[in-house]
């Protein structure tokens, strides 16, 4: 399996027999710091790279898909419901229109929409999945999403399905997770799926919270492979739980009128009912977070890989704001015709931004087979975390 500074270590399973250690391949994959290594040289290539290789199995990248929401709300709507206008929002945040679910609309839908598209472009039957991961931070269920997704895909084979629970990181947390059952747990085809209704925890009468986020899914399938053909060269991730003054949802006890709350008979026995809170922010804070931890973050993914800046093909962040987009490429040097954002389209989409994104990107032609992206997700925990991946 793989600890947080991205360095994968084998994973053994029991047997009932004696087994006699077998030795790895020499081309494995180091996502890791190595103490003691020597510095990476910035011409090499992740198949050059002089640090140890510790796995014998590769994942890629194959198949994405998305799925959006019917209903669009443009910045003019808002404008007549809370005091803001076109061009307050998007000077500030880039955004200038947004998917929200609606009527019969449901996430779960829009999320095994976005599968069926992947495992079509990656042709994979849904029999042929080991695992799918739903990463969300607004399940349908409270005990989660996944298990649907499973049946609605129509996967006979009953393959385990759970949710990732990290917020904006979420997608970014679902591929290393997939990464790690691949190498550590002899999977072939794990779905990773980020999708979320964050409209359904927004105050729509707070125009701080209310102007930024859409509804969305995307999906991703990460495939086995050897390790010559391996695409998840590093990453980075983190949590930091001081910061989640500055960004929650938390919850609330309702207030009851059920008589036995006055029976006297045991203190604060039955609990009260509880649901969650709208999304509370302090924006200028998780902005200061994001500009400051999300550029340390890629660069610590990079030096894992043994890659330089330069190596990047395509900047994929979470689409938050375009503001900390820009500041993210300024800081790795990157040109804007590098970044990759629809950001204006959709808004935030908190686990669903960076596979709609990129799904956007492989089916426009901008993203093509072989191309190097590095990829960072940031948000509410505080969480954050970064990949450097191979498309296709």
């Amino acid at each position: 399996m793989a600890n947080a500074s991205g360095l994968f270590t084998p994973s053994v399973p029991h047997f009932r027999v004696r087994v006699r250690p077998i030795g790895f391949s020499a081309r494995v994959v180091c996502f890791g710091n190595i103490e003691g290594a020597e510095k990476h040289a910035s011409t090499l290539s992740p198949s050059q790279s002089p640090l140890p290789r510790l796995v014998s199995k590769g994942c890629k990248l194959v198949g994405c898909g998305s799925a959006v929401p019917a209903l669009q709300i443009s910045n003019d709507d808002l404008s007549k419901m809370v005091e803001t206008n076109d061009e307050w929002i998007s000077v500030r945040t880039g955004i200038r229109k947004r998917r929200v679910l609606s009527g019969r609309d449901s996430l779960t839908t829009l999320a095994v929409e976005a599968a069926g598209k992947a495992l079509e472009m990656a042709k994979v039957d849904p029999d042929d999945l080991d695992l799918i991961l739903m990463c969300t931070s607004t399940p349908e269920d409270l005990f989660g999403s996944a298990p649907q997704i499973q049946k609605q895909l129509g996967c006979k084979t009953n393959p385990l399905s759970y949710d990732i629970t990290a917020a904006c990181s979420g997608f970014v947390l679902g591929l290393i997770s997939a990464a790690c059952h691949i190498r550590g747990g002899g999977f072939n085809n794990v779905l990773v799926i980020g999708a979320d209704a964050l409209s359904r925890y927004v105050d729509w009468t707070d125009r701080g919270t209310c102007i930024l986020f859409g509804d969305a899914a995307g999906a991703v399938l990460v495939q086995s492979c050897n390790s010559e053909e391996d695409g998840l060269f590093g990453f980075d991730i983190h949590s930091d739980g001081s910061g989640q003054r500055h960004l929650n949802a938390v919850l609330k006890e309702k207030e009851s009128n059920n008589a036995l709350d006055s029976n006297g008979s045991v203190l604060g026995f039955p609990p009260k009912q509880s649901s969650y809170s709208c999304i509370q922010m302090n924006g200028k804070e998780v902005f200061r977070f994001a500009v400051r931890c999300v550029p340390q973050s890629i660069e610590s993914a990079l030096e894992k890989a043994g890659l330089p800046a330069s190596s990047i093909d395509w900047l994929l962040l979470h689409q938050a704001n375009q503001r900390i987009i820009d500041a993210v490429a300024t800081r790795l040097e990157l040109p804007s015709e590098r970044v990759i954002s629809n950001l204006a389209n959709y808004g935030n989409t908190s686990a669903a931004s960076i596979p709609l994104a990129l799904d956007e990107a492989v089916r426009g032609g901008k993203v093509k087979a072989g191309q190097t992206i590095a990829t960072a997700g940031f948000g509410a925990g505080l969480t954050w975390g970064s990949a450097i991946v191979r498309w296709g």
